[in-house]
């Protein structure tokens, strides 16, 4: 009996963001952009990984300018 090959990739990118997810989370910049956002109500009931998103995006719209 032959298993079907897994799929790495999928798992390494998973494992990758959530890694890096865990690791900007923590971060000085992060905890004070959120600490921004939370004083304006704009972060109720988002999850990590939306704030997270949200806080690379302004950063890299940020940088582009």
């Amino acid at each position: 009996m032959t298993l079907p090959a897994a799929q790495p990739s999928q798992f390494s990118e998973d494992a990758t963001w959530n890694s890096l997810k865990q690791v900007i989370a923590q971060s000085s910049g992060f905890q004070r952009w959120l600490a921004e956002r939370a004083s304006l109500g704009q972060t109720q009931s988002l999850q990590l990984e939306q704030l997270v998103s949200r806080y690379l995006r302004e950063t890299l719209e940020t940088l582009a300018y």
